[in-house]
């Protein structure tokens, strides 16, 4: 089956890094922008980075880049190009993960980074037909303490950031050690979801399940290791955010012939599609679905299903959901 084959689907992207969508060719117009010399001499070199190891080889690099964003502009561009992107992919909702420390650390004030994505954000369903909030993600690696700081900064911007989340260097950074800042974050309403079950162990989802509340899993996709985990998942209909290109990059899975994703469907699992960082993986939203419909041999059911899935693990409203969900519908019935 050819990607001309699978048809683009409406869709919610839910597991997707603002910062993974900086593409080698915009990494150099804002280098060049702000008078940043890259390690890279040009974009074939920096292309050839793009092969990873593991998650902390990806993240070397991905940290790396992100000095490129200094000024609100650079990030308003930054959503731009993503959402152009993902509207010709399907994507019709996105909530879209930002690492504010990464920003912080390195001397850009998080006004200057709200300032660039608010612009963006407003624009982009008069722009490019499709809805955007941002899930303000916590960098594990770098500790509750830092997390607890960072939460009572991003209440101010609660029209733009629904929730906060997990991310960066899993192993050895279990989700229990965030239990104080997931509390507080629900204290404020905000929504919350972790990566877990990547790299780390199925107990690194029980802890994100029963410690910080979460509302949706990122990855999970070790949860298959566990039957009495894959059976609480069936049953609560806990939302994954599974990204296949990306797991075979990070290579936890090693051709996307392996990847568990069918299996997950087959489990009765609340499984989405998602392109995590898409500029280092090897695809946007649309691409991995293809990916796995020609490795997995996936049916157009199973396609609707995920796309279902999306929208139904959204934090959209309920009518907004169903409007989707009529969406998909009327494709199905005129596909026949």
């Amino acid at each position: 089956m050819s990607a001309d084959d699978v048809p683009v689907l409406p869709t919610a992207e839910l597991h997707l890094h603002l910062e993974g969508t900086l593409e080698p060719e915009l990494a150099f117009e804002l280098a060049a922008r702000n008078g940043i010399r890259l390690r890279h001499s040009d974009l074939a070199a920096l292309r050839q980075a793009y092969a990873f190891s593991d998650l902390q080889s990806f993240l070397d690099l991905y940290y790396e880049l992100t000095a490129v964003l200094q000024q609100p502009q650079d990030f308003a561009d930054l959503a731009e190009a993503y959402f152009a992107r993902a509207a010709a992919q399907g994507v019709r909702h996105a909530e879209v993960f930002v690492d504010p420390q990464a920003h912080l650390s390195r001397g850009v004030p998080l006004e200057v980074v709200m300032e660039g994505l608010g612009e963006a954000f407003a624009a982009a369903e008069a722009r490019h037909g499709l809805t955007a909030r941002i899930i303000a993600c916590f960098l594990r690696d770098r500790g509750p303490e830092e997390a607890e700081a960072l939460l009572p900064r991003l209440l101010p911007y609660r029209d733009l950031v629904i929730g906060v989340g997990l991310d960066s260097a899993e192993v050895g950074h279990p989700p229990e050690l965030f239990e104080r800042v997931y509390a507080w974050a629900a204290d404020e309403g905000l929504h919350r979801v972790a990566h877990a079950g990547e790299e780390g162990p199925p107990a690194y989802v029980w802890s994100a399940l029963d410690r910080l509340g979460v509302e949706r899993v990122d990855h999970g996709i070790r949860s298959l290791e566990d039957p009495s985990l894959v059976a609480r998942l069936r049953d609560e209909q806990l939302p994954l955010t599974v990204c296949p290109l990306s797991n075979v990059a990070l290579r936890c899975v090693d051709r996307i012939e392996d990847h568990p994703l069918r299996r997950m469907l087959d489990a009765g699992l609340a499984v989405t599609v998602n392109s995590d960082d898409p500029a280092y993986f090897g695809g946007y939203l649309h691409d991995n679905m293809t990916a796995v419909t020609r490795g997995l041999g996936l049916s157009a059911e199973q396609r609707r299903t995920l796309a279902e899935n999306s929208f139904r693990a959204s934090f959209l409203p309920a009518a907004d959901k169903q409007r989707h969900l009529a969406e998909i519908a009327a494709l199905a019935e005129a596909a026949g």
